[in-house]
């Protein structure tokens, strides 16, 4: 059972992550109101790092900050094997 909550938590992070990284990027484009980058990595720490990273990829939004680009891998890789190994132990 709390497998199945971890992995509900990655999901509902995940698509709350990309829907934050779509809506920085588009108020990028429009000269809009923006999103802080201190709240997208809050986001990517926290458990959306993976999915996060993948859309920043294919959007091409803040690809060539480090601030972004460094940390972002790091949790992403530490988010998928703390996954693999809830899923081995739990």
């Amino acid at each position: 059972m709390i497998k199945y909550i971890i992995l509900i938590y990655f999901l509902l992070i995940s698509v709350v992550s990309i829907v934050v990284t779509v809506h920085d990027k588009n108020a990028a484009k429009k000269n809009k109101w923006r999103v802080k980058e201190s709240t997208l990595l809050f986001l990517g720490f926290i458990g959306g790092a993976v999915f996060m990273l993948l859309t920043m990829l294919v959007i091409r939004h803040k690809t060539k900050k480090a601030k972004f680009m460094v940390p972002l891998p790091l949790f992403a890789i530490i988010q998928i094997v703390a996954l693999v190994l809830a899923f081995m132990y739990l």
